[in-house]
């Protein structure tokens, strides 16, 4: 998946400012907005772009510290990941990276892979569809934070990439306008 190899190679065409690997806290989420604020005032971008630059690192960042889970051998949330946030031209991506178990993947992939094949006027209508539907809508794995990712992304991608028979590193990247 993601390695300092991997990293060096996105830094030879694009502008990485801010990553982090390791336990995520809600105070080291608040703190790392911070960085893109700045990032965001020297850019100049409009308030649209950069209330989704928020939006989506927020959302990504919360996912790892939500739902990852241990290197092996437990079903105990870890809040261990990786996330990285950078540029390319005027464009935005943010990419994260968590352990999952098998079980997780099962359950979101269709999700993720209607997200990745609907265009923007369906998912605006699948997000307002589990927002109406008031089941699920609030509890985690409902698949609306990837719906609000999608909706402020230009593009959306995920991977998964197996460690074990039952643990897999979920890795999810969206570019911005």
């Amino acid at each position: 998946m993601i390695s300092i190899e991997k990293l060096e190679s996105v830094l030879e065409d694009d502008i990485i400012f801010l990553t982090y690997g390791g336990s995520f806290s809600q105070s080291l989420i608040a703190g790392m907005t911070n960085v893109l604020e700045k990032e965001v005032e020297e850019d100049e971008l409009s308030m649209r772009s950069a209330n989704n630059i928020f939006v989506v690192f927020i959302e990504l960042a919360q996912n790892i510290m939500n739902y990852s889970k241990k290197l092996e051998h437990s079903t105990k949330f870890d809040p261990k990941g990786l996330i990285f946030v950078g540029k390319r031209e005027r464009k935005y991506f943010i990419c994260s990276q968590n352990i999952i178990l098998l079980s997780d993947k099962e359950r979101m992939e269709p999700k993720l892979e209607q997200i990745i094949t609907s265009s923007p006027e369906e998912i605006k209508k699948l997000y307002r569809e589990v927002r109406r539907s008031g089941r699920n809508a609030h509890e985690k794995g409902s698949g609306l934070g990837f719906l609000e990712v999608a909706k402020k992304a230009e593009k959306v991608s995920f991977e998964f990439k197996a460690l074990s028979d039952e643990r897999l590193y979920f890795k999810f990247c969206a570019m911005i306008d």
